[in-house]
């Protein structure tokens, strides 16, 4: 025996110090002997003590060594292997048995009794085949196993577990897999065929004659996964991974749904125990949702608690609420939240990787492959080639309807951190800049279909509230191609990106490029009215008035501080705010002479003022206003005139002065029929808006008789008024319209009377109107009506 060759019968350390004098890596002899490196790997370290009688041979000529030397290598990996077993001898219970039960196992109910009623109701010459797949952390292998101990019972001929180290560098490769189950079912050694093909058919012919269990875990892909399922019988194999496994044909899918919240908590419990839990319900439930109820995360943070029984959970509770330091805190031992995330992460091919610590930088639950595209700065088909790759990965979640993707929350913090890592400061405002201005281009282009005083505006849709807003010239798209074309695109893209298109303005606001914010909020002037129960309406235009006032243009001033006073008074009913935006409103517009500006900071105080039940100096400043506007010739300022009338009408009727306010409504009623006697008329490319307008009197022409107990006809201008406003989308107008109708219908006794309060009280609670109490009222008035005639 040559000097440096170890004497004693341990295989390992033997084949390592040959490989070592040879001067060849795991590597180098890997290629050499055609063993994979994690085999090789696993015979240095004495996981593997007893390799096959060809694979040390194939070793030894990769090392060059023949004689005693080889002989010898063969011998300590003899030593090393079980004593043979007959060739189709019984299952051996105790190799790759199922690793252990977790006893504090939670939820999960209908995903088991799903899969025990199609493993019992399985032929007997059809195997089944169950796929769990998710995100890192759901707990697929808790319940993978779980499931198979439940089952056990009804698969007597064996139950098997392999870990097939999907997410390792080297996965299992399907030879090894093969080898290691022939074993388990009592195949000896020598009778284990050489190539993976032969192995595969041995392995169905076997699994074939027997019920067997087979719970194949980690899998990396179809390709790993194809030839150790059984082709027959009536087995049942439960495979789980972190990718889809799409290819995968005439399989079973077990969708882990992340846990609900009261599941969460119960998984706490069950770790640490129900006082605790009880001493700290409230903290419980808050710990529950910082973990995001991912079963990992709650699991991790359990058995932190149980490691330091006098910690309180609000401790823990104040650690993980900063989203900087959550991931440090969702870790005990060598479970970690983080780590679990870094496997998936690692896998990914660049440009994946890319796409998913760039998405995490995207603002808003969800976003688009546009958005994701720009942050980083790949082609849109690269990116939803990507994304599609990361939601087989269970690293994204896409939407069921619409081509958008989301984060779970902590793999959102996961993905930010690699953003610091490896972007650095420069490269992710650079992406973020990118975003920025596409985002707010495409925003204004989009907004500028609803503006009727913009030359390409879609003739249709347009609202009654914001009439004083001024024209702004378009930018241009930054992608004409895939750029919204007509309303209803206009307005689902304006939705779907809101919270893009808004964090877009805020950055442009906090850098300075006030211009570009103007143009953009004065772009949104006739969408807000639509969607007049968003509440960032407010923030817009805040962000926009301070960018007129950063410019130094006061009559800019006066039209955004305008918009902000509109805002706060419809869209979140904060009167004092919108008081205090009317009153600069109006110092500005005098202050630069706009008389247009000045009426409608008159109107938005007056509605200020009556809401905090100031009625009279309401009155008084609407009449101000309407004489104020009364000069104005231009169509912005006779639609203004009209939204004047309309208010002071319903100051008057709420008043007490319904046959006053009737007259001004009919009045404005005329202007928008005719535009006579009282004025000329309003010029037709507003003819839709107008109608709006008309919708509005008649509205309130309905409120007026309904004040005057003249309910028929009361009946007839409010159903005119709510299918106008539900023509154009605007919840907020037909809502409380829907109402006002309701209130006629019960004074009638009118049949849909009960069918249209529940519908207005629903609608209005989904808006989170001030109103809906209202409604509630009426209906239940209603229900205790009908009752006390029963």
């Amino acid at each position: 025996m040559h000097d440096g060759t170890p004497s004693t019968g341990d295989f390992g350390q033997r084949l390592r110090t040959l490989r070592v004098r040879a001067g060849l890596s795991q590597e180098a002899l890997s290629h050499a002997a055609g063993v994979s490196v994690r085999a090789l790997a696993d015979m240095e370290r004495g996981r593997t003590r007893g390799p096959q009688r060809r694979t040390v041979q194939a070793l030894a000529e990769a090392l060059g060594v023949d004689g005693d030397e080889a002989a010898g290598l063969e011998k300590a990996a003899a030593l090393g292997r079980p004593r043979p077993r007959p060739a189709t001898g019984p299952a051996d219970p105790g190799i790759l048995a199922l690793p252990r039960d977790i006893q504090d196992f939670t939820a999960r109910g209908p995903a088991l009794a799903g899969l025990l009623e199609l493993a019992l109701g399985a032929g007997p010459d059809r195997p089944v085949v169950t796929v769990v797949a998710g995100q890192p952390g759901l707990g697929k292998t808790a319940f993978a196993v779980h499931a198979a101990h439940r089952l056990a019972p009804h698969f007597p001929d064996g139950q098997f577990a392999l870990d097939l180290h999907g997410m390792d560098p080297e996965p299992t490769a399907p030879r090894d897999a093969l080898a290691r189950l022939l074993g388990a079912v009592g195949v000896a050694d020598a009778a284990i065929p050489a190539g993976t093909e032969d192995r595969a058919g041995l392995w169905r012919s076997l699994a074939g004659e027997r019920r067997l269990l087979l719970l194949l875990d980690n899998a990396a892909d179809e390709e790993q996964v194809g030839p150790l399922l059984p082709g027959t019988g009536p087995s049942l194999t439960i495979v789980t991974s972190r990718h889809a496994l799409a290819g995968l044909e005439s399989v079973h899918r077990a969708d882990l749904a992340l846990l609900r919240r009261e599941e969460a908590v119960e998984l706490l419990t069950r770790i640490i125990g129900p006082d605790r839990v009880r001493a700290e319900a409230q903290a419980a439930r808050d710990l529950a949702d910082l973990c995001g109820h991912l079963p990992l995360a709650v699991r991790i943070a359990g058995q932190r608690l149980l490691g330091r029984p006098h910690e309180r959970l609000g401790k823990l509770v104040a650690r993980l609420a900063a989203e900087g330091r959550r991931l440090d805190g969702l870790q005990a031992g060598s479970l970690r939240v983080r780590a679990a995330f870094a496997l998936s992460y690692r896998q990914l091919p660049p440009e994946s990787r890319t796409v998913l610590r760039r998405a995490a930088l995207a603002a808003g639950a969800d976003f688009s492959p546009e958005t994701a595209a720009l942050l980083a700065g790949l082609s849109y088909d690269d990116t939803v080639a990507c994304a599609e790759e990361l939601t087989d990965a269970g690293l994204l979640q896409s939407d069921a309807d619409t081509e958008r993707y989301r984060f779970h929350d902590l793999l959102r913090l996961y993905a930010a951190e690699q953003v610091e890592a490896e972007d650095g400061p420069e490269v992710r405002d650079a992406a973020l800049d990118r975003t920025e201005s596409w985002m707010l281009r495409r925003a204004t282009a989009a907004a500028l279909h609803f503006d009727v005083d913009h030359e390409n505006a879609d003739q249709e849709n347009t609202g009654p509230e914001n009439v004083h807003r001024e024209r702004v010239a378009p930018q241009g798209d930054p992608d004409p191609d895939t750029a919204p074309t007509g309303q209803d695109e206009a307005r689902a893209w304006l939705e779907a990106e809101r919270a893009q298109w808004l964090a877009a303005l805020r950055r442009a606001h906090d850098a300075g490029r006030h211009r570009q914010v103007l143009d953009t909020a004065a772009a949104m002037h006739w969408f807000s009215d639509l969607t007049q129960h968003w509440e960032q309406w407010v923030e817009v235009f805040r962000l926009s008035s301070d960018s007129a006032r950063s410019l130094g243009s006061r009559r800019e001033e006066a039209v955004h501080l305008n918009y902000l006073a509109w805002a706060c008074n419809l869209c979140v009913h904060d009167p004092h705010t919108a008081l205090a935006s009317a009153d600069a409103a109006l110092t500005a517009a005098r202050e630069c002479g706009d008389r247009l500006q000045e009426g409608w900071a008159l109107g938005y105080g007056a509605g200020a003022l009556n809401r905090l039940g100031h009625a009279e100096e309401a009155q008084e400043r609407l009449r101000e206003g309407a004489r104020c506007l009364a000069s104005e010739e231009s169509p912005q300022g006779r639609l203004a005139e009209l939204t004047a009338l309309n208010s002071l009408g319903t100051l008057l009727r709420q008043a007490g002065r319904a046959s006053e306010a009737l007259d001004i409504h009919r009045r404005s009623e005329r202007i928008c029929r005719t535009g006579i006697p009282d004025r000329a008329g309003v010029p037709g490319r507003m003819g839709r808006v107008l109608a709006l307008y008309h919708a509005v009197a008649q509205l309130q022409i309905g409120n007026d008789l309904a004040a005057l107990e003249r309910w028929h006809e009361a009946e007839e201008p409010l159903r005119q008024a709510l299918a106008a406003f539900d023509a154009a989308q605007m919840p907020a107008w037909t809502e409380g319209t829907r109402l006002d109708l309701g209130h006629v219908l019960c004074a009638m006794g009118h049949p849909e009377a009960r069918q249209t309060l529940l519908a207005a009280r629903d609608a209005l609670a989904a808006l989170r109107s001030p109103r809906q109490g209202e409604a509630a009222a009426a209906l239940d008035a209603l229900d205790a009506a009908i009752a006390g005639t029963v």
